[in-house]
């Protein structure tokens, strides 16, 4: 009898857990040991690492990426009527931090190459009411970053990139998040960079937004029981921050190890009828947060449901665009190209370590659902 094949998940973060176990072991029992589980050391030297990694004079640990997000626009100043540019492709944390504020996303639609907003069509979007742009460099793919930040500067608007898929790629030499006047990152434990719990990161060159958030994340507070605004309580946890320590200097070779998966998916799903492959632009180096093809004619679901009885596991991010949930069910604008694509992405599986002949059933088990 035939031993029937493990599922394959759509993403296993064991294999580089366990290569880095003995580092990881002695981290937390030194932080158990030490007594200091609340901000400390941990704290301020993963701060200091990767502040030094991203190129950034700036670098503040928070709960959550939602949270960098939030503590992002307040610090750069957003108020209640303003407006905020950013996709309707992404995660609903993109645009809460700004309805958080009784402010307004207004979204510009995005291009199916990328998956990211199409940057020529933000200045038509731009009213005497903006304030700021929120770009997203979604699935790991930057957005095209120069001529986004030469029409931010020459209309007075700041930009928070949103990093929470793409810690480490790169923009022409530059890493993601290093290049608008602040970034915010997610170490949500999926992430490229992933935690064993939350954790997100404030980051910028601007002294005054650093400052704010440090406060801000601490009951806006620069000394305790003196209370100088009204803040949250959105620390880095200590023993996250010593995981994210151990986890920092692999970063790299785990980031070209999705790209080498990337690669090899698209040799093996190459010129398939009916399957369109992730496209990487010239200025972007792809950290493939995601593996997302897209699968046209209204056969994505179906296909994916093949996927499952196949023993594959697949993700579809993301199902509604944001104009199209509850919460935005007034504005009643059409974003055609992220409805298109919300009706066609699929993610497959994807990992730093994840084996040839994994991916060779994924792509078997693909192209058998495609028929």
């Amino acid at each position: 009898m035939a031993t029937a094949l493990a599922p394959i998940p759509i993403l296993d973060t064991r294999p580089e857990t366990e290569s880095i176990w003995p580092e990881l072991t002695a981290a937390v029992e030194d932080v158990f040991r030490s007594g200091q589980f609340i901000m400390g050391p941990n704290v301020t030297g993963f701060e200091r690492e990767v502040a030094e990694y991203l190129g950034v004079k700036h670098a503040v640990g928070v709960n959550s990426g939602t949270d960098a997000l939030i503590l992002g626009v307040h610090a750069l100043g957003l108020k209640p009527g303003d407006e905020v540019i950013t996709t309707p492709f992404t995660f609903f944390a993109t645009t809460e931090c700004v309805s958080h504020f009784h402010a307004t996303p207004v979204f510009v639609d995005i291009d199916p190459a990328t998956f990211n907003f199409r940057v020529e069509d933000i200045e038509a979007a731009i009213t005497p009411r903006t304030k700021g742009i929120i770009p997203v460099h979604l699935f790991g793919h930057a957005v095209d970053m120069d001529p986004l930040m030469e029409l931010a500067r020459s209309r007075g608007l700041w930009v928070l990139e949103d990093v929470a898929q793409a810690f480490g790629a790169d923009y022409k030499g530059r890493k993601t998040g290093s290049i608008g006047h602040a970034g915010a990152f997610s170490f949500f434990p999926t992430k490229n960079l992933g935690a064993f719990g939350d954790g997100g990161l404030f980051v910028t060159e601007d002294d005054e937004a650093a400052d704010l958030v440090r406060m801000l994340r601490v009951h806006g507070a620069k000394k305790k029981y003196n209370n100088e605004m009204v803040g949250v309580n959105s620390r880095l946890d200590a023993l996250q921050a010593a995981i994210l320590r151990c986890k920092l200097p692999h970063i790299d070779e785990w980031n070209a190890g999705r790209r080498e998966a990337a690669r090899r998916y698209g040799s093996l799903l190459g010129g398939v009828p009916g399957l369109t492959l992730p496209s990487e632009a010239a200025y972007a180096h792809h950290v493939y947060h995601q593996y997302t093809v897209r699968i046209g004619g209204g056969r994505r679901d179906a296909v994916q449901a093949k996927l499952a009885e196949a023993g594959v596991g697949t993700m579809v991010y993301y199902e509604k665009p944001l104009h199209k949930l509850p919460v935005y069910r007034e504005m009643k604008v059409s974003m055609p190209a992220s409805e298109q694509m919300a009706a066609e992405v699929l993610s497959l599986p994807v990992w730093p370590k994840i084996g040839e002949d994994t991916q060779a059933r994924v792509a078997e088990a693909l192209r058998a659902a495609l028929g």
